[in-house]
């Protein structure tokens, strides 16, 4: 039972990361991001890479939930869907994080 709740409390400080990355503040990425992107770009920027980061963060909650139901009920399905979610969340979230940084960095190195 307690394996579920620390995927619950990741996924929750992911998404919390992702929406102060929506506000324009992008202190959480790495150095070389924050400074390669201009000074107008930076909100736009920050939109789009917090919200691939909520999206992962909810993809893992999502998992975290369907753990806990798989763990009362015993139905294989939650289970499957435990896997499929987060693999499709993280898929999507990554996808959109490095189309930001190719727009706004010109490249992810």
């Amino acid at each position: 039972m307690e394996s579920v709740f620390v995927p619950a409390a990741l996924g929750i400080l992911i998404s919390l990361i992702g929406i102060m990355n929506m506000k324009g503040n992008i202190s959480s990425l790495h150095w070389y991001h924050r400074s390669r992107v201009k000074e107008e770009d930076r909100l736009p920027f920050g939109r789009k890479v917090g919200l691939g980061t909520i999206i992962i963060g909810c993809a893992v909650i999502l998992n975290a939930c369907s753990e806990f139901a798989y763990i009362k009920t015993g139905n294989p399905v939650l289970q499957f869907y435990g896997g499929v979610i987060p693999a499709c969340g993280l898929g999507a979230g990554l996808i959109l994080i490095v189309c930001a940084m190719v727009r706004y960095n010109k490249g992810i190195f």
